[in-house]
């Protein structure tokens, strides 16, 4: 009996114990979907030698969504080309399911930041070259139903029969986005895939990519030098540190819940600590790599250009003194039966040095005269820096174009410190998206050009310490005598940049200037301009899609409608303190209660 007691009491024990074991989860290794060991790569041999990556390690789980956020240069493509299987390490290992990937396969799809299509075919035509290659046992019908669905997944089958040139920039990603994910396969590898597009564009393919993802069951890894987008998508950030010899930093867990929806969560603090923490180890990285090389202190030298005489205010002629009253009568108006709910166009203080009255751009069309801006009223004080920001075709870059006399004004007008605008001249410096520099001249030959130029008078030494001066300023105290077409896209930004302070504008216009850039280098560059700004604090407009730049930057933010019929929709006060950083402005109370009022107004518009 004590027998039968004792093996009772064994065998319930024994039971509970199997039944506790198998309601906990089994402790079996889960085998990454994509991993890395100790990676190292590099590129050239001896003096050119460049050591890209080193002793990288990685591991992304199956089904899970990974964002890299790294530095340009820093071996971002390097890394997912290897993944890839385009390229192999120098040491280390990479694997796929726990197999060593020896070269490209289906089972990997890469979308990167050039589109890569046929130009002669159309979007089905292209996304059924990746179908025919990866199914071509499949019947004809059945790879036509199977290029179909995939048009139809990212929104493309009214535009199925156009050619690429016929697309827009937003279009032809996701053409690209359905050829790789028309193959099936079991990760998707996104290098950069939206950089080049602008906000809005951006924001809904950030979107489409999730739902694409969340239904498809894919393993992700996507390359982003943008740290909000990398919030929006992934279930992890890990940041690459800058090269040379790149290396990994550590992860940070994206627990926000999904659906993310852009206005909510910027008011999650979970997303702001996140955002501050990601943000902030990114710049601490940023000036671990900084040069500790001191650059050569030049002194600026005290010159006024010789077009100033001739561009020095003036009394207006009769017509157009009689013309600008009235105009000025009109805006004041405008102004007064203006909504409460809506800033006057004039809420900046001091002397009226800008003044845009009635402005508006008509262009023929094949249709019939589009009025692109129609009556963008606003005015703008002596040292004031103004953002102008809006979607993509309201017209932002119109309005900036035509105080730089560059385009015809059809209707209204604009005066600059007590002159009307009606060509351009160098009293308005300016700096496009491209930097448009002479490429077989270096960085201070294209400086000098116009340096010489409006300082004909100066002193040859003169005219050299002002150009080496403002080159210094951008950090390229070391790189002015390389060639442009040797320099990056950053530096050849800081080139234009230098060139348009050097000729002490009265007016500085910027025209998305870091809209080309990745998102770390933006940073730097946005700072190197707040800091020449504050030097001579010169009236600047600058034109951007960036909510975070128009609000770091400026003393008031013009938001603009959509177009066609675009104008102002409302203008809002920067109340932040000078000088500012993106560390300080990540803290400031009052920031994100600003950026919810942009992304509401800039939504608004979309919804319109």
């Amino acid at each position: 009996m004590a027998i039968t007691a004792a093996a009772a009491i064994a065998s319930d024990s024994v039971m509970e114990t199997v039944m506790r074991e198998t309601t906990l989860p089994l402790a079996f290794p889960v085998v990454p979907a994509l991993e890395l060991r100790g990676v190292s790569k590099h590129f050239g041999d001896g003096a050119a030698r460049v050591d890209v990556l080193q002793n990288v390690d990685l591991s992304i789980r199956p089904g899970e969504f990974v964002a890299i956020v790294g530095f340009s240069g820093s071996g971002k493509t390097t890394l997912v080309s290897m993944l890839a299987g385009l390229i192999t390490p120098d040491a280390g290992e990479v694997f796929k399911d726990g197999k060593p990937i020896a070269g490209p396969g289906p089972d990997r799809g890469v979308v990167f930041q050039s589109y890569s299509l046929m130009p002669w075919l159309s979007v089905s035509e292209n996304i059924a070259l990746a179908v025919d290659a990866t199914y071509a046992e499949w019947p004809a019908a059945k790879r036509k139903a199977h290029t179909a669905r995939y048009v139809q997944m990212v929104g493309l089958t009214p535009a199925k029969d156009k050619r690429p040139a016929q697309l827009s920039g937003g279009m032809r990603q996701r053409v690209s986005v359905a050829r790789a994910l028309a193959a099936n396969p079991d990760v998707l590898l996104l290098d950069e895939p939206l950089s080049a597009l602008d906000a809005l564009t951006r924001a809904k393919l950030q979107d489409e990519i999730v739902r694409i993802w969340s239904e498809e069951k894919k393993t992700v890894l996507l390359i982003t030098n943008d740290v909000d987008e990398a919030l929006m998508m992934a279930d992890r950030i890990i940041p690459l540190d800058p090269g040379p010899r790149a290396t990994l930093g550590p992860s940070f867990e994206v627990d926000l819940p999904r659906p993310r929806d852009r206005r909510a969560v910027n008011l999650d603090e979970r997303y702001k600590t996140l955002r501050r923490s990601v943000t902030q180890y990114l710049l601490d990285a940023a000036s671990r790599h900084a040069a500790s090389t001191t650059a050569k202190v030049i002194q600026l030298p005290v010159l006024r250009p010789r077009v100033a005489e001739e561009t020095k205010r003036v009394d207006l002629p009769w017509f157009l003194r009689m013309r600008h009253s009235a105009r000025v009568a009109a805006m004041e108006d405008v102004e007064r039966q203006a909504p409460a709910s809506v800033a006057p166009a004039n809420s900046g203080t001091g002397e009226r040095f800008v003044e845009f009255t009635r402005l508006g751009k008509v262009y023929p069309t094949p249709a019939g005269p589009q009025k692109v801006v129609d009556g963008f009223d606003a005015k703008i004080s002596k040292g004031e820096f103004i953002s102008i920001i809006g979607h993509s075709g309201c017209g932002k870059s119109t309005v900036l174009s035509m105080i730089a006399g560059l385009t015809d004004i059809s209707e209204g007008g604009i005066i600059l410190d007590g002159r009307e605008i009606a060509s351009a001249g160098p009293d308005r410096g300016i700096v496009f998206q491209a930097p448009s520099l002479v490429p077989w001249l270096t960085a201070y030959d294209n400086v000098a050009l116009g340096v010489n130029q409006v300082f004909a008078h100066a002193t040859p030494a003169e005219r050299r310490d002002t150009t080496e001066y403002y080159l210094g300023r951008v950090g390229l105290s070391g790189s002015m005598h390389k060639r442009a077409s040797e320099l990056s896209n950053g530096m050849r930004q800081r080139v234009g940049i230098a060139r348009a302070f050097a000729l002490s504008p009265k007016l500085l216009l910027l025209d998305e200037p870091f809209g080309m850039l990745d998102s770390l280098t933006r940073w730097d560059l946005q700072e190197v301009l707040m800091e020449v700004w504050a030097r001579n604090r010169i009236t600047a407009i600058m034109v951007t899609h960036d909510v975070d730049e128009a609000i770091l930057l400026a003393d008031r933010v013009i938001m603009m409608t959509n177009g066609p019929n675009a104008r102002v929709g409302r203008i809002m006060d920067v109340p932040l303190p000078r000088p500012r950083t993106r560390r300080a402005l990540l803290a400031h109370p009052r920031y994100y209660e600003l950026r919810a009022e942009l992304i509401a107004f800039l939504e608004a518009c979309d919804h319109a």
